[in-house]
């Protein structure tokens, strides 16, 4: 199948572009593994509603993450919508090359992350490298991609670390420098643990568009001690555009690979879908279908998730606001 070259749905008037993660980020927590087949109705229903950007898959190990071994058969079997950006992440030249793979025989992602960590700690628990060694295999993954997909840098751990505390705001500017000079255009700040504040998030993000104007900034924030949505609202005031969410808010470290504590998963799309249009941001999401296909997300995992909306509905002063 070749990939659509249309024009992104992420240029088609919305206020924000958000990535919906739950079938990466958010299965890597998950101890069940998901059919392929499962796992490719939910990516097209994802399309379906109007995602501008998912997250497919991962080219992990699958030693260190078995849900995803089977990266290249979903990418193959997955109905493509027109103008969607489907990522796959890639954490190791070994990936990319196998992404590139996939990529030649036509059925590839048209989108890779490529990931780093702002503190060397959890750099080493994660991808079993330290930072140095990863921003080298960064410059090598980024130049073996060779243009042929859109390349998001991922920056985990940028407003703080549960094994060594405050980060510096000044290293993590300095990564998304790194990552600019790589040829990397669109740079996510990630709040894995969910330590951010809203004045932390604004100030960070600010500091980021004045100082790199020509790259995208995106917000990556989990839930876990319940500020995520605070935290992305801090974000669209700094002026970010692009957000990840999760349905349900699953999601978080890897299953084998444990950090952090509690509720470790994303902000959950339907509740951030509904504050957003609530405020009268345009999301591009067909609200109609979103508790439909968020009730399918928890079938499919067997058990009640953590979005607020599902329980209580969609907010009944929608179109008053709008």
């Amino acid at each position: 199948m070749t990939l659509n070259a249309s024009i992104p749905r992420e240029d088609d008037g919305r206020d924000v572009v958000l990535c919906e993660c739950f079938a990466r980020d958010g299965l890597q927590h998950e101890a069940a593994m998901l059919s392929t087949a499962t796992k490719v109705d939910l990516i097209r229903r994802f399309a379906d509603l109007g995602f501008a950007r998912i997250e497919a898959t991962s080219y992990s190990n699958p030693k260190v993450i078995p849900q995803f071994a089977d990266a290249s058969e979903l990418l193959q079997a997955l109905p493509r919508a027109a103008g969607t950006f489907y990522k796959a992440t890639c954490a190791n030249l070994r990936a990319v090359e196998r992404a590139l793979a996939d990529r030649e025989a036509g059925h590839g992602a048209n989108e890779i992350s490529l990931l780093v960590s702002a503190t060397d700690t959890h750099s080493l628990k994660n991808l079993a490298r330290s930072r140095a060694d990863q921003w080298q295999n960064i410059a090598q993954m980024a130049a073996a991609a060779g243009g042929q997909f859109r390349l998001i840098g991922t920056i985990s751990m940028a407003f703080g670390c549960p094994f060594e505390g405050g980060v510096d705001p000044d290293s993590v500017l300095a990564d998304v420098g790194r990552f600019r000079d790589a040829g990397v255009r669109h740079v996510t700040l990630g709040d894995t643990t969910g330590t951010a504040t809203p004045r932390m998030t604004a100030e960070l993000f600010r500091r980021m568009r004045v100082a790199y104007p020509d790259v995208t900034p995106v917000a990556h924030f989990h839930d876990t001690r319940g500020t995520g949505l605070v935290n992305y609202v801090a974000a669209l005031d700094a002026g970010v555009r692009h957000f990840d969410c999760a349905m349900g808010g699953v999601g978080g470290h890897p299953a084998k690979v444990k950090y952090g504590g509690g509720h470790t998963g994303n902000v959950s799309s339907e509740d951030l879908i509904d504050l957003f249009e609530n405020m009268g941001v345009k999301t591009g999401i067909d609200m109609q279908a979103l508790l439909e296909t968020a009730e399918r997300c928890e079938a499919v995992l067997g058990r009640e998730l953590h979005a607020r909306v599902v329980r209580s509905g969609l907010n009944p002063l929608r179109s008053a606001v709008r």
